[in-house]
């Protein structure tokens, strides 16, 4: 469940449907049949002149057309705060799937979407200098389905990966270096970064849940202190229908790279899995 991140309703409903789809490209399956569920104010159900919830639900029924799931019909409450996502039930091989505690000493970190969605949400809200671009931008990036990190998942047979959301790159790699029993190394100035995203951090415009992450994650985080507080901030940054990070055998990379990049994702090498550390840091940002 979303609320708005950008102000088009049709790319709102389009962007939270594609952020319900990822968790099941995230495992290595296909989406199968989604529900639509929706929290409208009353004024707006009473009253909506405009069309937006016919724009957001037209939006989210696009995402899962081009994901080849059925729409099975779906709830609506009222609320006084709009909100709008899915319930997706998905198919995958139970032999063959991608698993959080599925990190593995050796393994190789790729990151398929920049980041910075949460810097750019606050930046869109608060009018801030280039809000238009940085709203298309959300739009373009925000708007994509993880399907063909999904499918090098399933052709590659990978172990282990994970959407990006809400806790974060840090936060979700953090969580899986604690299922898996090691340790994470992001390599901070390989990071991707949406356009101005840097720019909006160091101009303060970090969202609320991104220092949460941040402050949640540093008693088993270790961070250099020649990385950028801002970029540090962003590595955190909480996500709105980010990209996999997937975990990739060394002799894998070249070839998951090609299947990213010739579907049109991003193939970021941003960092390696280690052993696990004698001092309990499961996270490093070097």
């Amino acid at each position: 469940m979303l609320t708005p991140v950008v102000n088009d309703a049709f790319a709102f409903g389009r962007i939270a449907a594609a952020n319900a789809l990822s968790d099941i490209y995230a495992m290595g399956g296909e989406p199968w049949s989604a529900m639509n569920v929706a929290f409208f104010p009353p004024a707006l159900a009473e009253d909506d002149p405009e069309g937006l919830l016919t724009s957001i639900l037209r939006g989210g029924l696009d995402a899962m057309n081009e994901a080849g799931a059925v729409l099975a019909g779906g709830h609506t409450v009222q609320d006084e705060e709009l909100k709008y996502g899915l319930a997706v039930t998905g198919v995958i091989d139970p032999e063959h799937l991608a698993r959080n505690d599925g990190l593995r000493p050796g393994q190789v970190l790729l990151l398929t979407k920049p980041l910075g969605t949460g810097v750019l949400s606050t930046a869109v809200k608060a009018g801030w200098d280039g809000a238009a671009a940085s709203e298309a931008n959300l739009v373009r990036w925000c708007g994509r389905l993880n399907s063909v990190g999904g499918t090098v998942i399933r052709e590659l047979r990978l172990s282990a990966a994970t959407d990006i959301t809400g806790f974060g790159l840090g936060g979700h790699a953090l969580e899986m270096a604690l299922a898996s029993h090691v340790c994470v190394r992001l390599v901070a100035t390989a990071l991707p970064l949406l356009p101005r995203a840097l720019e909006y951090a160091r101009d303060g415009l970090i969202p609320a849940g991104s220092h949460r992450n941040r402050t949640h994650c540093a008693c088993r985080t270790r961070t250099a202190q020649a990385v950028d507080e801002a970029l540090e901030s962003l590595a955190f940054d909480a996500q709105t229908s980010g990209g996999l990070l997937l975990a990739v055998p060394p002799d894998q990379v070249e070839a998951a790279r090609a299947l990213l990049l010739g579907g049109g994702d991003l193939a970021a090498v941003v960092g390696e899995v280690l052993p696990p550390r004698p001092d309990g840091i499961a996270l490093l940002l070097e």
